[in-house]
């Protein structure tokens, strides 16, 4: 895996042990010459992700809405920074660029970007490793709806294992050091792919 999108809020949140996370994890996506594919903004844990990465010689690509990039601050500084016109041109971009994908904590935003991917994931578009990085028990109530989910019925056993769990950074690369690609079941492709 060369690039991980990483999924963030905008925000810090009220807990700082996500912004440490978010600063740990840009730390070792530089170390382990990985580069990160975001939201391109230059605020919240997305800012911290990117920033940490870029101070320690990594590689970052951000996707921002023109809208945005006013309003988020784009961060001007990244390797390559993309503006495009609609959010679903950023998610399309980020996803196309992607070979893995991590979701810190967040508001809407990154829930719409997390449940997007797991259900191109459900569907068939892409074999791509789908973790959140479940620091603090920040995910525990997501997780616990997805077991309801199964339960109920809702959602097969099958697409509940899409959604894979690590409790630290170290936790989050020993889950991609050992992926084993699953075969993509559609004729689908990702934007860009086709």
């Amino acid at each position: 895996m060369k690039t991980i999108c990483v999924f963030c809020g905008s925000q810090v949140g009220t807990n700082p042990v996500h912004a440490e996370t978010a600063r740990e994890l840009g730390r070792e996506l530089a170390a382990r010459s990985h580069t990160l594919v975001y939201g391109g903004g230059n605020v919240g844990l997305m800012g911290i992700t990117a920033s940490t990465t870029l101070a320690n010689g990594g590689q970052v690509v951000g996707v921002i809405p023109h809208a945005l990039s006013i309003k988020e601050i784009a961060l001007e500084n990244a390797t390559e920074l993309i503006v495009v016109g609609t959010m679903h041109e950023r998610k399309a971009i980020m996803a196309d660029r992607a070979d893995a994908f991590v979701a810190l904590p967040g508001g809407y935003g990154t829930c719409d970007e997390l449940f997007e991917i797991l259900t191109w994931g459900q569907l068939g578009i892409h074999a791509k490793p789908i973790v959140v990085l479940n620091v603090a028990g920040f995910f525990d109530p997501l997780i616990t709806w997805a077991d309801h989910m199964t339960r109920e019925g809702f959602l097969k056993s099958k697409h509940r294992e899409l959604l894979l769990v690590a409790g630290s950074v170290a936790e989050l690369f020993a889950i991609f050091d050992s992926w084993k690609p699953r075969e993509v079941l559609t004729k689908w492709a990702l934007p860009g792919e086709r």
